[in-house]
């Protein structure tokens, strides 16, 4: 058990990195997903025989990387992508070298790969998140509001053109970015949302979380004259900035119109509106700008002690005319029930209902719900409750959704 809890450690901490750098050192991503896997299984058996290693992420960097390389023996791969000679099996000298070799973090160059023009649209950002985030098909496919099958055959694809296509493994030079530079605001966006699906924010989203924010913050060093590098930059550090009040003293999610305001990160606030200034100075404006000013005016309640819902229902409106969304007009729905009452909102979201695909998602029900109660539709608002207390909200949404189903008696 002591292995088993070690290896989990290990994984949490250090896999996302380790797959990567055996995706870029083998040049192959199936490869890559099966050598790690190899090496965590081998791990169990070897960890709880002898003891884990005194560097449990070097241990599976060097056995993946051994297994990496028999499987492109194998494979006849390109005798640059491999060693001439086989490896040893990793013994503890080995490994204690290893603890001294960095594991590459090469997370960003591999994001640029994912997101070749080569490869379809759609499914760019699902394998980015697949591969350098170790996200299941299936929540790859919730977000997309597809089905695991669909979206387990865009993964299979894009990985096969990879490796059909000779696509070279690097950033390509600035003046190259245009054509995959918006598929890659989009992997960190969405990254960073499967994060902040859960309030808690422990384990696996708490990584991801600060994953994403540190990969943001060196995009924007790579293109500061980019701004909507500069606006997603700035969305993602006030979003994060809100973390500390997401939950309440029994664990229940908070929502943000009632967050206690003292326990945002100010410093946070104060690096994304500096983004947001640099963004505006460069005079091109865009959605992750416009997404970010959506959040800042929500910071302003911090010192102003109230939130003006008309500019957010105004900046929802540019942002539907630029990037049109059925979650942004969910959004805006509830934005506009703030600003002039629960039947506009209620109308604002009975016109975004399309045929059905929003069932399923589970914020529009919350949504549904909290507008129906405000509108004082409590039968309404206890079965939209209910509807999304189906869809398996984490754990601090989930008590939240219940007590106010049990308010509505």
């Amino acid at each position: 058990m002591e292995a088993e809890r070690i290896l989990e450690e290990a994984v949490r901490e250090a896999g996302d990195r380790i797959r990567a750098a055996l995706a870029m050192r083998f040049r192959d991503l199936d490869m890559a997903e099966e050598a790690f896997a190899f090496a965590s299984l081998r791990a169990v058996e070897t960890w709880s025989r002898d003891g884990p290693p005194r560097d449990p992420a070097a241990w599976l960097y060097a056995v993946g990387r051994r297994r990496a390389f028999d499987l492109g023996r194998r494979a006849k791969v390109r005798a640059d992508a491999v060693h001439d000679t086989p490896e040893p099996e990793p013994d503890p000298e080995t490994i204690l070298m290893a603890a001294f070799e960095p594991i590459p973090d090469e997370r960003l160059r591999l994001i640029f790969v994912c997101c070749h023009p080569a490869l379809a649209p759609e499914a760019r950002i699902a394998l980015t998140l697949r591969t350098l985030y170790g996200l299941s098909a299936e929540r790859i496919a919730r977000a997309w509001l597809t089905t695991e099958v669909a979206m387990l055959q865009r993964l299979t694809r894009a990985k096969r053109k990879i490796r059909d296509s000779g696509i070279r493994f690097e950033i390509p030079s600035p003046e190259a970015w245009g054509e995959r530079l918006e598929a890659v605001l989009a992997t960190l966006e969405i990254a960073y949302a499967q994060a902040y699906e859960d309030a808690a924010g422990a384990g696996d989203a708490a990584d991801l979380a600060s994953e994403t924010l540190r990969l943001s913050g060196l995009l924007v060093e790579l293109a500061p004259e980019e701004p909507e590098v500069l606006g997603l930059a700035a969305l993602i550090r006030l979003t994060e900035a809100r973390r500390p009040a997401r939950l309440d003293e029994t664990g229940a999610m908070t929502p943000l119109s009632e967050q206690d305001v003292g326990l945002w990160d100010r410093r946070l606030i104060g690096e994304a509106m500096a983004l947001l200034r640099r963004a505006a100075e460069l005079g091109r404006s865009g959605p992750y700008q416009l997404m970010a000013a959506i959040h800042a005016v929500h910071a302003t309640r911090l010192e102003t002690g109230f939130t003006a819902w008309a500019n957010v229902v105004a900046l929802y409106d540019a942002l539907l005319t630029v990037r049109p969304s059925p979650i942004a007009a969910v959004n805006r729905a509830v934005a506009l029930a703030e600003a002039q009452g629960a039947d506009a909102g209620l109308a604002a979201l009975n016109a975004v209902e399309g045929p059905g695909r929003l069932a399923a998602w589970l914020p529009y029900q919350a949504a549904r719900a909290g507008l129906f109660a405000k509108a004082g539709r409590d039968a309404e608002a206890a079965e939209a409750l209910r509807a999304a207390l189906a869809l398996h909200p984490a754990p601090a949404e989930r008590l939240f959704l219940e007590r106010r189903l049990a308010s509505l008696g």
